[in-house]
């Protein structure tokens, strides 16, 4: 419940306590308490200015030095904590300076005193503040006992998620629970301020799934603590939306056990992830189980303009970029983890117009994600939109991407164009004999017309020219640390082994994928 400190004031221990300052402050809010009595104030003030904290202190340190306490209630009044509760005994500060009240008043922080007879001391206090956090005014309205009445209702509600949702809308909290690929399978919604799929991403940020405890984060006004919690063996991830930020952190921890606990009594099993089932089976191949998902997982009806793999971008990198580019242009996502790789689907509603557009963010978003990672690779089929043309596509990045940075060494970016060239070639390479070696005959005059040496330096810079620089011949200079002048001396005498002109319309596609076998053959 929300503890003021008036609330606290109210306490046993608080008896005979005697307000300075701020009395108009005594309504904010308290979540936690702590004790400043380190030898730096500074640095105490550092540790202990949490926004909304109680704080305690002697000022043993301080307690001749009236300028430092003066500092000291300065900098928590900036940090905006909930009070400073000074104690008062003979052998440290006996009284609280005018200066030191008038500063607290300025900084609009509650200062209060306490005698130090030895009837009170830090841990009683500690206890009675955190109990009245934890349990709130009193017990009958606590949101345990509440959440629990409701959750173990069984002559009431025929199922967990029914006396979920009666408990939720009870206490001015909302539930969602999530796979660990952050699908939604259950959903207690009673406000409409985020959306899930905003919310998951800006948890991410902070990185709250590996953490033990449930984690309080902000999103846009909205209170949400994050945490895992265990069904049956296998790992979930717990969000609890704080309507009206009533409720401690200790409270919501309290809740996720009362409700992991109320999951186990009524022996409730979640429904499978069929998002999650849909995209590792599109990314397996198995077409035909696709389909059968498309209803229960809401895509029936959606048209599919890009699938792909990226390999080796940090986790939080990537989709705080496929967040935006989903906001920005109103697509939606599917992806699956596989170590440091992750698939994905890009889905929208049918339109041949929305379908333009989303294709042409697809490819904004995959250059974008490539900028300044030099290590990322990424293999997309875009521009499609049938189901069955994700699922091709997905057999097309499985089959080539172990081998098409073989052939292109310093691309970073694979669209369906290199893809399927590659994956022609690896056809020819490992089942199709003489294809292979027809295309390989292309190029056996630098073999058999110059030395063996300089066959291997002409057909070095023939394949970066043709695979790498896009028949740029500055590129390829730049790609050899060579000079421009070099390497057009050597494409002239590659044209004359050749007996064709290399960039002619009729022959750059023979032997684009000559040169793309010949790099395959060599590793």
């Amino acid at each position: 419940m929300r503890i003021t400190v008036n609330d606290c004031l109210k306490l046993d221990a608080f008896a005979g306590c005697n307000v300075l300052s701020c009395q108009e402050g005594l309504d904010r809010r308290v979540r936690t308490v702590s004790v400043l009595d380190e030898t730096d104030l500074s640095m105490g003030v550092e540790r202990n200015g949490i926004r909304e904290q109680m704080v305690i202190t002697h000022f043993w340190s301080s307690r001749g030095d009236i300028d430092a306490q003066v500092k000291a209630v300065q900098g928590l009044g900036e940090k905006e904590v909930s009070a400073l509760v000074i104690y008062l005994s003979d052998k440290g500060v006996t009284s609280v300076d005018r200066k030191v009240c008038d500063a607290a008043e300025t900084a609009g922080l509650p200062l209060i005193t306490i005698r130090d007879d030895g009837r009170v001391t830090y841990s009683m206090l500690i206890e009675q503040v955190l109990d009245k956090i934890l349990y709130g005014h009193n017990y009958s309205d606590n949101i345990l006992n509440n959440t629990i009445y409701h959750l173990l209702n069984f002559e009431k509600h025929s199922s967990f998620p029914f006396a979920l949702r009666e408990a939720a809308i009870n206490n001015g909290y909302q539930v969602v629970l999530l796979t660990e690929e952050f699908n939604p399978i259950l959903t207690v919604e009673t406000r409409h301020v985020v959306s899930i799929e905003d919310a998951v991403q800006h948890a991410r940020k902070q990185e709250v799934f590996h953490q033990s405890t449930f984690t309080r984060v902000e999103i846009q006004g909205v209170v949400t603590y994050w945490g895992s919690i265990d069904i049956k063996n296998t790992r979930y991830i717990l969000m609890i939306v704080d309507n009206e930020d009533n409720y401690s952190a200790a409270e919501m921890t309290k809740l996720a056990e009362t409700i992991q606990l109320a999951i186990g009594m009524w022996k409730y099993t979640p429904e499978r992830d069929s998002r999650a089932e849909f995209i590792k089976s599109a990314v397996r191949g198995d077409l035909s189980f696709c389909h059968t998902l498309l209803d229960e997982s809401g895509l029936r009806g959606m048209q599919f303009p890009s699938a792909f793999l990226i390999r080796d971008i940090e986790e939080t990198e990537l989709f705080e970029i496929l967040a935006d580019f989903r906001n920005r242009y109103g697509f939606s996502s599917l992806t699956v983890n596989e170590g440091n790789e992750t698939y994905g689907i890009i889905y929208s509603e049918e339109g041949q117009d929305k379908g333009i557009s989303v294709k042409n963010a697809c490819l904004q978003m995959y250059d974008k994600l490539k900028s300044g990672r030099k290590d990322a690779r990424i293999f997309h089929i875009t521009g499609i939109e049938q189901l069955e043309s994700v699922v091709d596509g997905f057999k097309l990045i499985n089959r080539t991407s172990k081998m098409i940075e073989k052939v292109f060494p310093y691309k970073r970016v694979f669209s369906k164009y290199e893809i399927s060239m590659v994956c022609e070639c690896v056809y020819m390479q490992t089942g199709s004999t003489m294809l292979k070696k027809m295309y390989l005959d292309l190029l056996e005059p630098f073999e058999r017309e110059v030395s063996l040496n300089k066959g291997r330096m002409l057909l070095d810079t023939l394949s970066t020219f043709v695979l790498d620089a896009g028949m740029n011949s500055n590129k390829t200079a730049e790609f050899m640390n060579i000079h421009n002048n070099t390497v057009q001396y050597r494409l002239k005498k590659a044209n004359e082994i050749l007996g064709a002109e290399m960039t002619a319309n009729r022959i750059i596609p023979g032997l684009t994928m000559a040169l793309a076998i010949k790099r395959l053959e060599e590793i």
